[in-house]
C-alpha cells in the first residue's frame, strides 16, 4: 500500500473510531479509561497521528461492541507480511519519526544495512529457506532504509558496540563493504554513528538492542527486541528510563571522528581477509 493511501486509510480508521465512540455516548477520556490509554491517545488515534497497537484495537472493539471491526482494520493496515508481527508496527512508526536513536550490541541496525550484509543475516538464521524468500526480506529492509534518504528524513543517531565491527557477517568483503557504508552515511551527514569500545566495560544495555523514536505530534516510544519477540513501549516512565540508558551509552562511546577511525580500521582488516581473484 502506498504511503498516501495508507495514511488515508488510517484517517478513515480515526473517523470511524470517533463516530462509533460518539454513538456510544463516550468522551475520549471515558473510552481511554476503558481501553487503558489516555484520552489524549484516543484523540491522536482519531486524528491518525498515532496508530494503536493490536491489543488496544481489540479493547476498543470490546468497549464499543463493534464486532472486531477495529482489529480487522488494524490487521489490514499495520500488518506487512514482509515483517514479523511484532515488528510491523515499528516499521510503520519509523516513517513518521522525527528522530531515531539505535543501540546495536551485535549487528548493524537494519536502517544502515547493505543488501549483502542483510542477506547474510537472513541466511544465517534461515539456512534452508528459499532464496526468493530471502531476497524479498532483503528488499523489505532496503525499503525501510529509504527513510534515511528522504529529504525529510529523521535525525538518526546510532551507537554500535565494538562487537558489531568485529563479528564477520557473510564473506569478509561483505562485512568490509558494510563498514564502509557506515562511514559513508556519516560523511554524507545522513547519520551520526558512535562506537562503544570494549574498553568501556559494563554498561546499562549489555546485550540488549533498543530503538528510541520521537515524533512531532505524538509521545516518544522505545522498542526493544529479543529472540522472536519485540516490545514497543510508550509509557512515559519506561521511555524516560530508556533515554537515560541511551545517554549513558553516548557518554561512554567514542567521539565521532575516533569512531569513524575505528570503523575504517575494522573495514580494512576485513578487506585484507577477502580472497583476491
Amino acid at each position: 500500500m502506498a504511503k498516501g493511501s495508507r495514511q488515508a486509510a488510517w484517517e478513515f480508521f480515526g473517523v470511524e473510531l470517533k463516530r462509533r465512540r460518539e454513538d456510544a455516548g463516550l468522551t475520549q477520556v471515558e473510552l481511554g479509561i476503558r481501553v487503558f490509554v489516555s484520552g489524549g491517545y484516543i484523540g491522536q488515534f482519531e486524528q491518525a497521528i498515532r496508530k494503536p497497537q493490536l491489543d488496544v484495537a481489540r479493547r476498543i472493539d470490546e468497549s464499543l461492541q463493534t464486532d472486531g471491526i477495529f482489529e480487522r482494520m488494524w490487521r489490514g493496515l499495520i500488518r506487512d507480511q514482509r515483517y514479523a508481527d511484532y515488528f510491523a508496527h515499528v516499521a510503520d512508526l519509523e516513517r513518521s519519526a522525527t528522530k531515531i536513536c539505535d543501540y546495536a550490541p551485535a549487528v548493524v541496525p537494519g536502517l544502515l544495512q547493505t543488501p549483502a550484509y542483510a542477506r547474510a543475516i537472513y541466511f544465517a538464521s534461515n539456512p534452508l529457506v528459499a532464496e526468493e524468500y530471502v531476497e524479498e526480506m532483503v528488499q523489505a529492509r532496503m525499503d525501510r532504509a529509504e527513510v534515511l534518504a528522504d529529504p525529510t528524513r529523521p535525525l538518526y543517531w546510532a551507537i554500535l558496540h565494538e562487537s558489531v565491527l568485529r563479528i564477520p557477517v557473510g564473506a569478509p568483503a561483505a562485512t568490509s563493504q558494510q563498514l564502509d557504508a557506515l562511514t559513508a552515511a556519516v560523511r554524507a551527514r545522513r547519520a551520526m554513528i558512535h562506537v562503544l569500545p570494549f574498553s568501556a566495560g559494563a554498561h546499562p544495555a549489555m546485550g540488549k538492542m533498543m530503538t528510541l523514536m520521537e515524533f512531532d505530534d505524538a509521545p516518544p516510544a522505545v522498542y526493544t527486541e529479543g529472540v522472536l519477540a519485540g516490545n514497543l513501549l510508550d509509557d512515559p516512565a519506561a521511555v524516560k528510563r530508556a533515554q537515560a540508558h541511551y545517554d549513558l551509552l553516548r557518554v561512554a562511546a567514542l567521539p565521532l571522528e575516533a569512531s569513524l577511525t575505528m570503523i575504517e580500521s575494522a573495514a580494512r582488516d576485513f578487506e585484507r581477509c577477502a580472497p583476491t581473484n
